[in-house]
């Protein structure tokens, strides 16, 4: 079985010496680079299965790298996460407004990087599995197999996270959730983000689905604890 790669982008050497020495010892296969423009230039000729950003770089930031990674569609479903040296929440939000899966704030432990990159790899293994092929409720339709988004008949462009925290909500209308089952189940493990994270894709989703955001229909904010996706089908006699 060929080994999993992953492209890292991160200017300073001795992060990219320790990335790449414990990464390979798991048996990734890593390629470093300086900055975002070698990288872009890159993938022209070969893709990774992950992506590992700094968002501090010189030339393009990370930030406009993960937005130019988004908007290319041989790109656009490599999961992508994110480092930083901010811990201002500005960064972290942004990051995943951009379509990141995930963020790290430097210092950073190598056991949580591996953590979230296994984390992340196991999720689209299993998303990949065919369990239930096809999801609708009302006017959207979920392709699991092709990991596809439809509202009517227009496709929505989805990161892997909003797929997947979408698809959870879905299989389980009428149910209400909590953020921290959120962050649990859909990151994979004891998540060390707070549950603004999960805030943030909830507000992406119902961009994406909701016929208006500001009064959503099908995604209920449950105050205090968390949120639920409605098992009514909404009544679209009435205009």
């Amino acid at each position: 079985m060929s080994k999993q790669s992953i492209f890292v982008v991160e200017d300073e050497i001795h992060i990219q010496q320790l990335v790449k020495y414990n990464l390979e010892s798991h048996g990734f296969k890593v390629s470093v680079f300086d900055n975002g423009e070698d990288l872009l230039e890159n993938i022209k000729d070969n893709l990774p299965s992950l992506f590992i950003l700094d968002i501090m770089l010189p030339g393009i930031d990370g930030l406009e790298v993960c937005r130019q990674l988004r908007q290319n569609p041989v790109t656009k479903s490599i999961p992508i996460i994110m480092l930083t040296a901010k811990s201002e929440e500005f960064d972290k939000v942004l990051g995943l407004e951009l379509g990141a899966d995930d963020y790290i704030t430097k210092p950073f432990s190598v056991r949580e990087l591996l953590a979230r990159i296994k984390a992340l790899f196991r999720r689209i293994n299993t998303a990949a599995e065919p369990k239930q092929e096809v999801i609708t409720h009302a006017d959207i339709t979920i392709d699991c197999t092709r990991r596809e988004v439809y509202k009517g008949d227009k496709l929505i462009e989805m990161p892997l996270k909003e797929f997947e925290l979408l698809k959870m909500l879905v299989l389980n209308k009428g149910k209400v959730l909590s953020r921290e089952h959120l962050l649990d189940k859909i990151w994979g493990f004891d998540y060390y983000g707070e549950t603004r994270t999960v805030d943030v894709h909830i507000r992406y989703l119902r961009q994406k689905i909701e016929d208006n955001d500001e009064n959503p229909t099908f995604i209920e904010t449950i105050r205090g604890i968390g949120y639920r996706f409605t098992d009514k089908t909404p009544n679209t006699s009435q205009k």
